[in-house]
């Protein structure tokens, strides 16, 4: 199980330089670069460089506090009984 938990660490590491160094790009690079240059077809439109990161914070706060309230309540009822 070891060499699995290797593997899946690894290909985690991976995913998050690959999505860090895309994002690095995107917003502190790409602006510095001719609009009319190719590489501006491989990203989206700066806005989203904001919006996406904002947006996938709200969701994971709001599974959290779900999750939080939920095991709040599980809790509390095996208190009462």
């Amino acid at each position: 199980m070891e060499l699995g938990d290797k593997a899946v660490g690894f290909l985690l590491t991976v995913a998050s330089l690959s999505i860090f160094t895309y994002y690095t790009f995107w917003v502190i690079i790409l602006p510095f670069v001719d609009s009319d240059h190719f590489v501006h077809k491989y990203f989206l439109p700066q806005e989203y460089a904001i919006l996406i990161p904002v947006l996938a914070g709200v969701v994971l706060l709001s599974f959290l506090s779900v999750f939080v309230g939920l095991v709040m309540l599980k809790s509390k009822k095996k208190k009462t009984t």
